[in-house]
């Protein structure tokens, strides 16, 4: 898995116009939670679908960007949460358990 970092707030904008072209997806990570680290792992053992991006936030350290991701994409915050941007907005969200690749895949071809 190739993750690109957020670190800033402006990168959202960016975020939001790349998922104009491709189908973007942000996993908001908890560096102190195990079940976050469980989630992560289970992303990290299966291919993710093609043309899709794949962003990690760490929260804990980027607090102000995570509380920026949930207003802008007006979701409520969760974590471990993974967010599927397309065309500007979120068209799907997951946390805890129920983060799986298989699932992110399926809802890439659909939405």
């Amino acid at each position: 898995m190739n993750w690109e970092h957020i670190t800033e707030e402006a990168q959202i904008d960016s975020i939001i116009d790349q998922s104009k072209i491709q189908p973007v997806v942000i996993f908001k990570h908890s560096t102190r939670c195990s079940i976050s680290a469980m989630a992560k792992n289970r992303l990290e053992r299966v291919a993710a679908p093609e043309s899709t991006a794949f962003y990690y936030l760490d929260l804990i350290r980027y607090r102000s960007v995570s509380n920026k991701i949930a207003e802008v994409f007006q979701v409520h915050h969760e974590s471990p949460q993974v967010l599927l941007i397309k065309n500007g907005e979120c068209v799907y969200d997951e946390s805890h358990g129920g983060i799986d690749m298989a699932e992110i895949a399926e809802q890439v071809q659909e939405s």
